[in-house]
């Protein structure tokens, strides 16, 4: 079977709030979008942000669990781009949860969650180079 991911979604209490997170602090744009759900192109995969009423009634759930055991990760091209981005996440409705420090396998990382507690790792990691783009390799 092929290595993909096609579409992660987020379950979200306010589309609204949910999309200042992403479209103003990451300065991402939807492709597509209606009352109850976002999607954002990504470089290979799609991003959406969904009700998570409506995305616990598309599964035929009561309910979806919340945020845990996990982080998304956004890595950049410098290591000064890690605070800021941070920094201008938490600007947009995200809660700063680690400040930008240096890890023991070398880089530079700091964790901010969007306002449904989605966590979120900005990182640079020089063994992680980044295509024009977007394209991230991990080269060990």
């Amino acid at each position: 079977m092929q290595q993909q991911i096609s579409v992660i979604t987020l379950g979200v209490a306010d589309l609204a709030r949910s999309k200042r997170f992403y479209a103003e602090g990451f300065g991402w744009k939807p492709v597509w979008q209606n009352d109850e759900i976002a999607f954002y192109q990504m470089n290979g995969f799609v991003l959406g942000t969904w009700l998570k009423t409506a995305l616990a009634g598309d599964m035929k759930q009561a309910a979806t669990a919340g945020p845990g055991a996990y982080s998304l990760a956004h890595n950049v091209t410098d290591p000064l781009e890690v605070s800021k981005t941070l920094e201008r996440l938490a600007d947009c409705g995200g809660t700063l949860l680690r400040a930008a420090d240096q890890p023991p396998h070398g880089g530079l990382r700091g964790y901010v969650a969007d306002p449904d507690g989605h966590a979120w790792e900005i990182a640079w990691n020089p063994h992680w180079p980044i295509s024009p783009e977007g394209y991230v390799t991990a080269k060990f």
